[in-house]
């Protein structure tokens, strides 16, 4: 722990200054009988091609809500309850819409009633589409319903090297992320109908983990066989890019069969290859970097190396009104912090291995009194790690609450304490007991009445005509955006898949300056 604290020291407060984050949000439109809004994207949000703020992600019934980028995370949580204000107005506007406040989703169709996000007839536009038609393919589009939150962290000055460094220690330790906010330890039931599940039935139509956390970030949730196969390394650029690159390469049987295009012509995935593209490499966190229209993720990470980290387990929460709160922003910003400054050494297959599993008994079995995790060679209980974790963290909250003269890092590792010393105080235990005491241990009449609830206090809340006028002239524009971009397309669509999916488009390793 010396070592972090010497780092720690070294720190010129400037940088912690610097620490920015923003939130990407999903959230499934839900009707009041708590099953799946069938309806359109609603025109009134503007384009989900080209709007900046709001968009969709796997479904046309998906919306997805982006903040910018915030030198604090009050300021987070206000800009997304502003983006929030505006989308439930036009909901009200347009019949009785809500928000589905869970990771794990309403009441669902027949898989392929579920409808996939359209963004209109432009190339870029119809390639959203179409890559999507090939995770309904390879995953169905149940999986892909499942909503979560994703923290997008940054501290300028911190090179390429030290955000894989950062990323190892983070996939090392998201276990205590998936205890201390894990919020979706049950599920409806026609979410698993026809596939082989190890869940339990609590009652009815609602089945549940007894001391799961996170079904999002198990088995049932973002995994797959064929990536399964992926032992992707985190040791360096380099290596993570040629882990990346075989995978959108390396032609897929199982996808072969499935085909480019069915038999009437129409698409039924961008490519064959195990992945394909970049965003369809599920994992806890990612690196990221701002990219330029038309490039490649990986193309952009290998020439102007990692800008940000993507953190990717967080459920949302369906106690919070925007599904997180400025308090878990807070721990987030301390955990990873932690990670930076840690003590990193490289990952191995064998260390690779370890880690999924880790994931899986945490999202399952979290909350299991004496659950034991691997590291190294030995095993050590979730809690006498956690607790070890949030020991050294102790410091890093004092430094970030030095900054203000606040004490907001302190009270939520604070909180962070309480949970790990209580497992009934977690956000999964929360959710089952108040199932159990309020709704008959019904999953979807829980979330349902916390979905009405959540949508009439942000109704609520204070909302200027000027908030109003913002939100309506970034709609007009992104509409207008999605229209020049679509008068402005000559190259036929199948050519620009090629092209768009080229191996030359990738870079090439080791070809950035260093960052």
């Amino acid at each position: 722990m010396s070592g972090l604290q010497d780092k720690l020291r070294a720190l010129p407060e400037a940088r912690l200054r610097e620490i920015r984050r923003g939130v990407e949000k999903e959230s499934l439109r839900a009707l009041p009988d708590a099953s799946l809004a069938l309806t359109p994207h609603p025109a009134a949000m503007g384009s989900a091609l080209t709007h900046s703020r709001i968009t969709t992600d796997f479904s046309e019934s998906q919306l997805e809500f982006v903040t910018g980028v915030h030198a604090s995370a009050q300021d987070c949580v206000d800009e997304l309850t502003q983006i929030h204000q505006f989308g439930y107005r036009v909901l009200e506007a347009g019949g009785d819409e809500m928000l589905w406040v869970s990771s794990m989703p309403c009441g669902l169709p027949t898989d392929e009633t579920i409808p996939i996000g359209r963004y209109g007839s432009s190339n870029v536009g119809r390639a959203k589409s179409v890559y999507r038609m090939g995770l309904s393919h390879r995953y169905g589009r149940r999986m892909q319903t499942i909503s979560g939150i994703h923290y997008n962290w940054s501290m300028p000055g911190a090179d390429t090297s030290e955000y894989f460094a950062l990323i190892r220690n983070f996939r090392r330790h998201s276990f205590l992320l998936l205890y201390l906010f894990g919020a979706s330890p049950a599920l409806c039931s026609s979410f698993v109908e026809g596939r082989e599940h190890e869940l339990q039935t609590l009652k009815g139509h609602t089945l549940h983990m007894p001391h799961g956390t996170s079904l999002r970030m198990g088995r049932l949730g973002y995994q797959s066989d064929a990536q399964a196969s992926l032992a992707v390394s985190y040791n360096s650029l380099d290596s993570y890019g040629a882990s990346l690159q075989d995978a959108l390469t390396r032609p897929y049987p199982a996808y072969e069969k499935v085909g480019i295009r069915n038999p009437g012509g129409d698409y039924n995935q961008l490519a064959t290859s195990l992945l394909q593209i970049e965003n369809e490499f599920y994992g806890t966190i990612r690196p990221k970097r701002v990219i330029f229209p038309g490039e490649r993720p990986l193309h952009a990470l290998r020439e102007r190396g990692v800008e940000y980290v993507e953190v990717r387990c967080m459920d949302l929460d369906p106690f919070a009104p925007v599904g997180i709160n400025a308090k878990t922003m807070s721990f987030l910003d301390v955990f990873l912090m932690h990670c930076l400054l840690s003590d990193s050494p490289p990952d191995t297959p064998a260390e690779i291995a370890a880690l999924a599993r880790n994931q899986q008994r945490a999202a399952t079995s979290g909350r299991a009194p004496g659950l034991l995790l691997e590291r190294g060679a030995a095993e050590l209980t979730l809690v006498d790690w956690g607790t070890q974790l949030l020991r050294e963290c102790e410091p890093i909250a004092e430094a970030l609450d030095a900054l203000d003269g606040g004490r907001k890092h302190r009270e939520a590792l604070l909180h962070a304490w309480t949970v790990i010393g209580d497992p009934d105080a977690a956000p999964s235990a929360r959710v089952l007991a108040t199932m159990a005491s309020d709704f008959d241990s019904s999953y979807v009449a829980f979330t349902c009445a916390q979905s009405k609830q959540t949508k009439a206090a942000l109704l609520a809340l204070p909302y200027s005509d000027q908030l109003q006028n913002r939100f309506t002239k970034l709609a007009q524009s992104s509409i207008f955006e999605q229209h020049r971009i679509e008068v402005a397309d000559s190259l036929p669509f199948e050519l620009y898949r090629q092209q768009y999916l080229s191996v030359d488009r990738l870079g090439l390793p080791g070809q950035r300056a260093a960052a």
